[in-house]
Order: C-alpha cells, then structure tokens, then sequence
C-alpha cells in the first residue's frame, strides 16, 4: 500500500505534464 506522500507524486507528475496550475486545485493541502 503505498503511503500518501508516493500517491501525491504520482499526482504531481501527472498534472505537471498537463499544466501546473492544476496540481494547486487537486492538492490543497500542499
């Protein structure tokens, strides 16, 4: 199981690809 630190990576990578405005409304916490 991977902890949520790993699942917000791969998130980040996924919307950095796209664009990087983004990866500010699906990680608010960050």
């Amino acid at each position: 199981m991977p902890t949520i630190n790993q699942l917000v990576r791969k998130e980040r990578k996924k919307v950095l690809e796209k664009s990087k405005s983004p990866a500010l409304k699906n990680c608010p916490q960050r």
